[in-house]
């Protein structure tokens, strides 16, 4: 037995069309800080409005960021090899998501949000259209868009909520 890896691999995937239920699960679940946060920013007096802005916020930079990875981890598996495409969402989503923790933490939170926002929107735009071109895991054309739907609405409702101050 040698300790060296080998110089290739060849290997052959089946993926189902549907959503395993760890996909669901952790796919949602990560999503309920939105919820928890935009309304606790609502409803909250200061200082916990303030604090539930910024965790809310924080808690977006940190998913996007995650899911910049996702897409990079992604595309070491791709059929093909990794494209171009893979590499720019990436880079977009990390870049979003890093320039929201700095006015984050700047005391920036309606740039803050909007940035996220525009993260959110592009997985919920760009996730199905890279599963249909093999870039990502087929069930990501079903599950992003509903799943991205629910930061969407609360970053907009927290930009609302910020603007109307």
């Amino acid at each position: 037995m040698t300790d060296r890896a080998p110089s290739s691999v060849t290997f052959t995937l089946t993926e189902p069309a549907e959503t395993p239920w760890l996909g669901v699960f952790f796919g949602y679940i990560a999503m309920v800080p939105f919820v928890i946060g935009v309304l606790a920013f609502w409803l909250a007096a200061e200082p916990w409005r303030g604090a539930a802005l910024a965790i809310t916020l924080l808690w977006g930079c940190a998913i996007l960021t995650f899911l910049s990875g996702v897409r990079r981890g992604v595309s070491f598996r791709t059929p093909g090899g990794v494209t171009a495409g893979q590499i720019v969402t990436m880079l977009w989503l990390f870049c979003l998501g890093f320039a929201a923790i700095v006015l984050t933490a700047v005391a920036l939170p309606l740039a803050a949000a909007v940035l996220l926002l525009l993260g959110y929107i592009s997985l919920e735009v760009f996730d199905p259209m890279a599963a249909r071109k093999l870039e990502a895991p087929l069930y990501f054309a079903r599950l992003r868009p509903a799943q991205m739907a629910i930061p969407v609405v609360c970053l907009i409702g927290t930009i609302v909520l910020l603007i109307g101050r």
